[in-house]
């Protein structure tokens, strides 16, 4: 993996192509897949929940904190390797779920699963993916990959998934369940736009063997009732934390619940069997309104005692924001939006780049407030502005 001087360093000696390359900040990334992707598409990864209220939130609480630096300080040799469930991460990013990428380039969820596998970085496959969960399997051959669940309905649709993905070499499962109704997105419906009604993102339903067995007619035959029996599935709203103990009780593999914004459900989730949490407003997708993620985080990192990983995602765009999380107790964080429009601007190649600049963020982040190892990251590290 290069280090954040020679990615520096890539850019400044680029001279007068410097204008040929690619966005470096996420709000350029943003801008650029404005341009080239159709509005459906933008806005089904851009939009949130109602007003944007949530998604806002998620952003400013991070203008909350401010770094304190040390410095004179030996930061010549840099360590940000993290543990996760026995597994050393070069650095404490991985890429959160999002589904149906094939909106956004024809690779679909196979360009940003080659580009976390080539730097090292773990990918979260969306349920919801549009290539199989094999498929992109096969794409990172031995690279750390984990499996985002949707907890169906169906017990016996929810073993087959949980099965499929220990064959196929995923080494946890991220139970969702902050959206087992789909929240209130007006450009969605303004556009009227929902891809999952003409087959996309439905990967691991259309290759289920299960879920095949249950439809009236193929999917090749009926793509919309196909879609729809799958939706319907997703739509969970029974769910409980029995059913949690249940998935947790079905696989070997650690389970994490993502959708935590409540000390006490990241207690009963403990209690119930998982093995980490992700603190999570689903990027301000789901709930109009709702807490900001890195607002709630020292509450829940505290109630958990060091007990399980808690990580974090929904509001980070920058290896500032990285460090932020990780001084306020996260063991790691999920990338999500800026990696989409990456991938709608460039493909695999946009995801690496964004990806690059995020290590290459957090690393100078790290050496410039005199820490050498992202485990001296601690609450020592930023200041609250509104004490």
């Amino acid at each position: 993996m290069k280090n954040c001087e020679d990615i520096q360093m890539k850019f400044y000696q680029s001279g007068d192509e410097g204008a040929k390359l690619l966005p470096v900040s996420i709000k350029e990334w943003e801008e650029r897949a404005r341009k080239i992707l159709a509005a459906g598409p933008f806005d089904y990864v851009n939009g949130g929940a109602g007003a944007g209220d949530t998604m806002r939130a998620n952003l400013e609480a991070f203008q909350k904190y401010q770094i304190q630096p040390r410095i004179c300080r030996n930061v010549e040799k840099r360590d940000l390797t993290i543990k996760l469930f026995g597994k050393s991460i070069p650095v404490p990013i991985l890429l959160a779920p999002i589904g149906v990428n094939s909106i956004l380039h024809p690779e679909a969820e196979l360009a940003p699963a080659k580009a976390a596998a080539k730097l090292g970085v773990p990918y979260i496959l969306s349920n919801v993916s549009t290539k199989s969960m094999e498929e992109v399997a096969e794409a990172m051959g031995d690279a750390l990959r984990w499996f985002q669940l949707y907890p169906p309905k169906d017990h016996d649709l929810t073993n087959s998934f949980l099965k499929r993905a220990e064959n196929a070499g995923y080494s946890a499962i991220v139970v969702t369940i902050d959206s087992t109704l789909l929240g209130w997105r007006e450009k969605d419906l303004h556009n009227a736009y929902l891809p999952f009604l003409s087959g996309e993102g439905m990967g691991n339903y259309f290759s289920d063997p299960v879920f095949l067995s249950k439809l009236e007619e193929p999917p090749e035959k009926n793509v919309k009732a196909a879609s729809k029996k799958a939706l319907d599935e997703g739509n969970n709203t029974a769910f409980t934390w029995k059913e949690l103990e249940y998935i947790c009780q079905q696989t070997p593999l650690p389970v994490l619940l993502k959708g935590v914004t409540h000390p006490d459900d990241a207690l009963l989730a403990l209690e119930h069997g998982v093995k980490g949490v992700i603190v999570s407003n689903h990027g301000g997708r789901q709930l109009d309104g709702a807490v900001a993620t890195l607002d709630v985080l020292p509450s829940i990192c505290e109630a958990i005692e060091n007990k399980i990983p808690v990580l974090l995602d929904s509001g980070i765009r920058r290896g500032a924001d990285v460090m932020k999380a990780m001084a306020l107790g996260a063991s790691a964080v999920l990338i999500g939006r800026p990696y989409a429009y990456a991938l709608g601007v460039a493909g695999e190649m946009g995801v690496r780049e964004v990806i690059e600049n995020f290590i290459a963020q957090t690393e100078l982040q790290l050496a410039i407030s005199g820490r050498s190892s992202i485990k001296e990251v601690d609450r020592l590290l930023v200041t609250d502005a509104y004490r």
